[in-house]
């Protein structure tokens, strides 16, 4: 078992730290339940399920997470550092309140997963199916998206310091309130997104995609 970085992605403009992970010193571990506050570190968690938790503040570090579902659970304010998620279902799951360091997500399913006034330093987020994910009031640092489904997530009034959406459909995204300032959505994939107008001072958009906003200025095609 092997932990292998990714490669920068092609639209990166700054360093994404990966995470630091060292595998030597991992074990294999399994998750039956979550307590508020546990900790848990230097661990191999796969194929497993891990359904009906409620707990909050758990804190992870140094952990690969390898095809893991978990259901109809809340772990708000969860706290992970330097991991590794591959192939595991989050769907609907409650993160948030969360803080993320150093953390990738791999072709992972995020649907309706909420990760709502959460805190994104050195995240990415790669292959992963994110329709109807909550990021509303979340602050990215250092983080970005590549080949994600992205379809009607909600980035109501989040904070976007040095983040990246690369190849990502992000039709119906919401975006209101979310200062695009630097962000290039050039090759992503849209017919609508929901933003304001002073919301796009310095976003990079392709010209087939500036016809999205033109009735933001009051503007008709014929």
């Amino acid at each position: 078992m092997i932990y292998q970085p990714m490669k920068d992605g092609d639209n990166v403009k700054f360093k994404i730290e990966q995470p630091k992970i060292l595998v030597e010193l991992l074990e294999t571990k399994s998750i039956r339940s979550l307590e508020s506050k546990d900790e848990i570190s230097n661990g191999v968690i796969e194929n497993t399920t891990i359904e009906s938790q409620d707990a909050i503040k758990v804190s992870m570090d140094k952990m690969i997470f390898r095809n893991v579902t978990i259901t109809e659970s809340s772990l708000e304010q969860i706290e992970l550092t330097d991991i590794v998620f591959e192939n595991c279902d989050f769907s609907n799951v409650n993160f948030s309140s969360s803080f993320m360091h150093r953390i990738e997500f791999r072709n992972c399913k995020l649907i309706g997963t909420s990760f709502s006034q959460s805190r994104f330093q050195n995240v990415r987020f790669l292959d992963c199916l994110g329709d109807f994910a909550n990021f509303r009031f979340a602050t990215f640092k250092q983080a970005g998206f590549e080949d994600c489904s992205l379809i009607s997530a909600d980035y109501y009034n989040s904070t976007f310091q040095k983040i990246f959406f690369t190849r990502c459909n992000i039709d119906q995204a919401y975006m209101i309130g979310s200062k695009l300032m630097g962000v290039d959505l050039s090759d992503c994939t849209f017919d609508e997104l929901s933003v304001e107008l002073q919301d796009l001072d310095g976003c990079m958009i392709s010209s087939h995609q500036a016809s999205t906003f033109v009735g933001l200025m009051g503007m008709i095609i014929r």
